[in-house]
């Protein structure tokens, strides 16, 4: 089976592989062929390397949005992969189930569960357990965080995690996506600040307001996406960020922050219009998610045309050694962006 296509995306086709990839315009099947796989021990696993995984959409467009995040993650390894993901998959060319995460190179520090993040998605519920429980697929050994938006991607992680005497925190967030941020209509800015986008000197005062955030890890992921993804922000005459969002490697919008004594003045839905036509015209999905309890965010995102998604986010944290890593606190202050 071939993956649905992300909202918006149909017809499209997805390559994984390299910027020094020269051989792009030999044709598909050639290229298949040809592409550099990896058997991962113990299971039929194919980790799919510089050339490439393609993705065939042609479905209608509803399923997509279950494959929001493993599409983002394609989308940056395509834009030259500057967090070094690699996707594996079941099988090839046909497959069930989609896993994204970092190379094992780049995640070099275990307790590191901010760079090691994973997305899945599944057709079927037992090619997923099978992945997920195979040797070489996660390490275990590890923290790390699983992103999905289908029941099934945290019962199999419970489950694979109890059989190994392993807890596991989950946190669910309402999922919101907007179907054409290009009808966004047009912002008015205020006149007392600037439209800017984040520098990595910012980094620190983000790390301090988000609420994942405190530590050296957290910070040098932050840096991380300043560097790598598109983000927006607000400056003051001094030319200090007042409000800001950035976005993921897995293009979701996020993390965003407004400081309380500039709240309600309308800053972050500015932000989220501008932000969200951005990763439209760059190909991404625009979507994000949000606190369950964060009322003034989710009519934020009604009232600007995003959609409230049939299936929750599953922000699934594994954590093999509580003291170096962060506990979920997924409660925002109010009139904040999603985390």
């Amino acid at each position: 089976m071939r993956l649905p296509p992300a909202p918006g995306q149909a017809q499209t086709l997805l390559m994984v592989h390299s910027l020094r990839d020269k051989r792009l315009e030999q044709p598909l099947r050639e290229r298949e062929r040809e592409s550099e796989t990896q058997l991962l021990p113990g299971r039929d696993l194919i980790a799919s390397r510089t050339p490439c995984l393609s993705i065939f959409t042609g479905a209608a467009p509803y399923p997509g949005r279950e494959t929001v995040q493993v599409y983002g993650t394609v989308k940056t390894i395509n834009r030259g992969n500057p967090t070094a993901q690699e996707v594996l998959v079941d099988s090839w060319p046909e497959f069930k189930v989609v896993l994204t995460r970092p190379r094992r190179e780049v995640v070099s520090d275990d307790s590191d569960l901010y760079t090691n993040t994973y997305t899945v998605y599944y057709q079927d519920l037992g090619a997923y357990h099978a992945m997920l429980g195979s040797a070489g697929a996660v390490n275990w050994g590890q923290n790390f965080r699983i992103l999905g938006l289908q029941d099934g991607v945290y019962e199999v992680c419970k489950d694979i995690a109890e059989a190994k005497g392993i807890k596991l925190e989950v946190v669910r967030y309402f999922t919101y996506f907007h179907p054409d941020p290009s009808s966004m209509p047009e912002i008015r800015l205020d006149p007392t600040v600037r439209l800017s986008s984040l520098d990595v000197s910012h980094a620190d005062l983000l790390n301090e307001m988000w609420q994942l955030g405190g530590n050296e890890k957290s910070r040098k992921y932050l840096a991380s996406l300043i560097r790598h993804f598109p983000s927006v922000c607000l400056l003051d005459a001094a030319g200090h960020p007042v409000s800001w969002i950035a976005s993921y490697p897995f293009g979701a919008m996020g993390p965003g922050y407004t400081l309380p004594q500039h709240r309600r003045r309308g800053y972050m839905g500015m932000l989220n219009n501008l932000l969200a036509k951005q990763l439209h015209a760059l190909g991404y999905p625009s979507y994000g998610y949000v606190a369950m309890e964060n009322d003034p965010m989710q009519r934020l995102q009604e009232t600007q045309g995003f959609q409230r998604q049939p299936n929750l986010w599953y922000f699934i944290l594994h954590n093999p050694a509580p003291a170096k890593a962060p506990t979920l606190t997924p409660s925002p202050a109010p009139g904040t962006a999603p985390p």
